[in-house]
């Protein structure tokens, strides 16, 4: 497996509340992988967190040499890029643990319009509607 791109998003309905994942992964040979799922009562950026270390461990199982991904979520992928600080008690560990999954991977972060995220949208939303795990 070379590298692979991600579009990952995760919302909640109410701040915290229901929550889901939406995340989907390009650059497998069987064509793209679609994961929703649902997490439980959160708020958005734990979501959002959640829905990045699912990235992150699905492109490990593949053996990704690399992975690029897109979040809407602004305080994500500053955080992940360093430009800012995590000083969250409650997303502090989800932060360690995309970190330090990262550094097993050429990792890079890029911040994308919700336009352009619909698809990772719609999977979190409908995981929230559906309950799937």
């Amino acid at each position: 497996m070379s590298d692979l791109v991600a579009y990952v998003d995760g919302g909640s309905q109410g701040n915290p509340g229901p929550s889901g994942i939406g995340v989907i992964i390009d650059g497998c040979a069987s064509g793209p992988i679609r994961i929703a799922k649902w997490i439980g009562h959160q708020d958005n950026n734990v979501a959002e967190y959640v829905a990045l270390m699912e990235a992150l461990q699905c492109a490990l199982a593949l053996e990704a040499k690399a992975l690029h991904v897109y979040s809407d979520s602004e305080v994500v992928v500053r955080q992940m890029r360093g430009e800012y600080i995590c000083r969250s008690s409650r997303l502090y560990s989800l932060h360690w643990t995309c970190r330090k999954l990262a550094r097993a991977l050429r990792f890079s972060i890029s911040h994308v319009s919700r336009e352009n995220n619909a698809e990772a949208n719609h999977l979190a939303n409908t995981a929230v509607r559906k309950r799937t795990v």
